[in-house]
Parts: structure tokens; C-alpha cells; sequence
């Protein structure tokens, strides 16, 4: 736990000196904001009465409209845009983590620790999970708070977002750091993991897209990457039906099961353990 420590503190000093978590936070306190900032709402016994978005009326056709479900629909809709800003970011904000270990000089001092490299690696990646959550925590309990204050309408259900959120967080930080181990660079390691993300996203049409191709072998391969690699788009729509609690279209967001979240953990596990194997066996 101690070695643990260490390295959660060093890679929060990294981050500072290298001002990613100066950044990583300041863009998520101007969300914050503009938020913030942006939303003012006339509440009358408890409905919507009147509401200015960036200081414009917004028309309510005369009619008042129910709290609950105004502040259900918003939530859904940042939940959304939450799952992809703040996986973005968290990505952006820590696929440097194995690339910069790597660096001449740098992991000598590493190795000259009493330390297994396994563990070591293990331990940056936990510290980088820490400085995601960190930043996720943050950004949608303030968000919430702010929700909160108001309309006075509390929903717990929106803090589900984060777990689904740190999720895909975990199984594309993991796929980085294999990248990264491999290739000892950020650039690579970030646009491989922003790469699975969208193509992964592009396969939850799968059936349509084995419907048309020419080759029996073709489909089976597509049908393939489709269980192996993560549920980004599944996970996105069950962000949206968790925090609505049922309210949200089922177009929207399909059915809720189980197996994309166990799919996705152990894609996440897979790379983190290969990543572990390359780690272990290189020669620096």
C-alpha cells in the first residue's frame, strides 16, 4: 500500500509539472461555469414556470412544466456528453503514463527500486485510475450540486454515470498502457486508444454490417471483434438509461444487460495483463 502511495503522489506531481493537471482541471471547472452560469429557472410550486438558457427565454408554450422529469431529461443528456468529454480527457490526461516511465534515465531509477516490474506498472496504473476519478468526482458532483441547489430536485442515480464513465476509463487506460509498452510513445498510445473507442462504437451495428459483406469469413471476423473488443456504444446508451431511470426512450437507450460491462472488464484485463507480460520482458 505504501509503494501504492508513492506512486499516486508522484504521478499527481508528473501531472502538475507537466501543467496536464492544471488543465485537466481547469477545463472541467470552465464546464462547470458555464453551467453554472448558463441555466436560470423560474420554479413555482414545484414545476417550470419559465427558464433562460444563456440568457435567452426559452419558450414553454404557456404551460408549466413538471420538475422532476425536466431535471431527469437534462441529466440523461449531460450524462451523455460527460461519457465522452470525460473519457477524453482522462485518456489524454494519462496515456503518458507508461511512454514517460520508459524514458532513458528515468525508469533506471525506477528499476533501481526494490520493486517488481509488474507491480511497478500495476502501480501507475491505479495512481493514473486515481487521477481520472479524481477529476470525475469533481466534475459530476459539482454538476449535481449545482443541479441540486437549483431546482432542489436531488437524483443519486446521476452519480452512476461516474461508475459506468471510470469503466471505460479503466478498459482504455489499460489498451494505452499495452500501447504504450510497446511503443514507449504518448501520441501513438492516445490515438489508439481514441481509434477503439470510435471503431468500437462504429461495430454495435455489427449484424447490419455482416448483412452486407461478400465473404462468410468476413462476417465471422467482424462478428469476432464485436465480442472481443469493448462496448463503447452499449456503455453510452446504459449511462443514458441509468441515470433516467427508465424515462429515456428505449431507442435511445436500448436494453440494459449485463454482458457489455463484463465484455468490456475483461477486454481491460486481457490488455493490462499483456501489458504486464511486455513490460516484464523488455530490455531497457
Amino acid at each position: 500500500m505504501r509503494v501504492l502511495l508513492v506512486h499516486i503522489e508522484e504521478v499527481f506531481r508528473e501531472a502538475a509539472a507537466r501543467w496536464t493537471l492544471i488543465g485537466y482541471f481547469l477545463l472541467s471547472s470552465i464546464f462547470i461555469l458555464i453551467f453554472g452560469l448558463a441555466v436560470n429557472l423560474d420554479i413555482v410550486d414545484g414545476a417550470l414556470a419559465g427558464a433562460k438558457l444563456f440568457g435567452n427565454e426559452v419558450d414553454m408554450g404557456g404551460q408549466r412544466v413538471d420538475l422532476d422529469k425536466l431535471v431527469l431529461g437534462f441529466e440523461s443528456s449531460f450524462a451523455a456528453f460527460l461519457y465522452l468529454i470525460g473519457t477524453f480527457l482522462a485518456i489524454f490526461a494519462t496515456a503518458h503514463l507508461v511512454p514517460r516511465l520508459q524514458d532513458k534515465g528515468t525508469i533506471d531509477l525506477y528499476l533501481s527500486r526494490p520493486t517488481g516490474r509488474v507491480r511497478l506498472l500495476l502501480a501507475r496504473y491505479v495512481a493514473g485510475l486515481v487521477l481520472a476519478a479524481t477529476n470525475i468526482v469533481y466534475l459530476l458532483g459539482t454538476i449535481w450540486l449545482i443541479v441540486i441547489w437549483k431546482t432542489g430536485i436531488v437524483h443519486p442515480r446521476f452519480l452512476l454515470a461516474g461508475v459506468v464513465i471510470m469503466l471505460v476509463i479503466a478498459t482504455l487506460l489499460a489498451f494505452a498502457f499495452l500501447i504504450g509498452t510497446v511503443t514507449s510513445s504518448t501520441a501513438v498510445s492516445i490515438m489508439g486508444s481514441y481509434g477503439l473507442f470510435f471503431f468500437s462504437a462504429m461495430l454495435v451495428s455489427h449484424e447490419q454490417i455482416e448483412a452486407v459483406v461478400d465473404k462468410l469469413w468476413k462476417a465471422r471476423v467482424i462478428h469476432g471483434l464485436y465480442v472481443a473488443l469493448p462496448k463503447t456504444a452499449e456503455l453510452g446508451r446504459a449511462t443514458i438509461a441509468l441515470v433516467s431511470g427508465g424515462e429515456a426512450p428505449v431507442q435511445v437507450t436500448g436494453t440494459v444487460t449485463a454482458s457489455p460491462f463484463i465484455s468490456t472488464a475483461l477486454f481491460g484485463l486481457a490488455c493490462l495483463a499483456l501489458a504486464g507480460f511486455v513490460f516484464h520482458r523488455k530490455e531497457f
